[in-house]
């Protein structure tokens, strides 16, 4: 069976707020586990009205405690935005509270746009730059290491799986430098996919986490027991990029019929793009669509998501994926 998780950006629909958001949250990670999803993961965003899941760790407690075996994770922690220390801190705090169950996925993209960026970081000089530096400093800490001169409590000796996240090359050969595994984000940013995944399986090298490479891949589903209700669910998303892409980010929009046909060329162009990676149908169709992706990435797991405006529809929608991927081979065990 192939080994599927979740990755919740904690969208806040119109007309709701982010209290409800984070409800919702809990809610779904819950049947998520329910169903046996590995994995439950948050995105770290700001300064975005759709998105509450901006304060990470916070919401990784809210959704820790709500379930009592899936994994719960950060995919991911935008490391320059953030003092190490207070990482490895916020994280130790978590492995305390839910042993065993907390990974930490580590990006080095702002979660943001530049204004944002620098009222989180205060300064952006050599931010980027720093990231491996940052990342092996949180290592540090999380190691107990003696020449840090202090502990860092309750970061040293945590039980921590650290991830590299990515949509470029730059990622996938940190990871491989590293010997981390590799996440990428092919559910938004699916352009660089192949030639990521091959460089950082090509150029991996054994650590004390991981002895072989793995790799994770980001994937839309949209399903439904219909394809027309499934393609209506997906218009929401489809909305969402499109307000992106335009500058006019908002709460997720409720779906509208015929959506995508209606809109221009470029557009429909645009969605096809980064969208590439998504299923949008009935049980059968995901299991087809699926298939073809593990055919072409051979990757370990995929990370599911898709904003769905209604909870309810977002929950079935889930089962329908887990179901169709019962009947889909991975090539390895997580």
């Amino acid at each position: 069976m192939v080994q599927l998780s979740v990755l919740d950006l904690v969208p806040v629909a119109e007309g709701s707020d982010a209290r409800k958001a984070l409800a919702n949250a809990a809610d779904l990670a819950a049947h998520a586990e329910s169903l046996g999803y590995r994995r439950f993961w948050v995105a770290e965003h700001h300064g975005m009205p759709g998105i509450a899941s901006a304060a990470t760790s916070v919401v990784l407690a809210h959704i820790g405690h709500a379930t009592s075996t899936i994994r719960i994770g950060a995919g991911g922690i935008m490391l320059p935005n953030h003092a190490p220390l207070a990482i490895a801190e916020q994280f130790g705090t978590l492995a305390a509270l839910f042993p065993g169950r907390v990974d930490l996925g580590l990006g080095r993209a702002p979660g943001s746009d530049q204004r944002v960026a620098q009222a989180m970081r205060r300064t952006l000089d050599g931010g980027v730059d720093q990231f491996p530096r940052d990342i092996m400093e949180l290592q540090a800490y999380f190691a107990g290491d003696t020449r840090l001169g202090f502990e860092a409590t309750p970061a040293a000796g945590a039980d921590i799986p650290l991830w590299i996240l990515g949509s470029s090359l730059y990622g996938a050969q940190l990871a491989a430098a590293l010997g981390l595994p590799y996440a990428f984000a092919s559910h938004f940013a699916p352009a660089a996919l192949d030639d990521a995944i091959a460089v950082y399986r090509r150029d991996f090298r054994p650590s004390a986490q991981l002895r072989e490479p793995y790799v994770m891949a980001g994937y839309n589903v949209f399903a439904a027991d219909t394809a027309e209700e499934a393609a209506l669910l997906a218009s929401s998303m489809q909305q969402a990029f499109i307000r992106l892409r335009t500058g006019q980010p908002g709460k997720l929009q409720p779906p509208v019929p015929g959506y995508l046909d209606s809109l221009p060329p470029q557009g429909r162009t645009m969605l096809a793009d980064v969208l590439s990676c998504s299923s949008i149908g009935t049980e059968a169709d995901v299991e087809r669509d699926l298939s073809v992706f593990l055919r072409r990435t051979q990757v370990d797991e995929i990370i599911v998501t898709g904003q769905i405006y209604d909870p309810e529809a977002r929950k079935r929608s889930f089962a329908i994926a887990i179901a169709a991927a019962r009947n889909v081979l991975t090539p390895a065990a997580a």
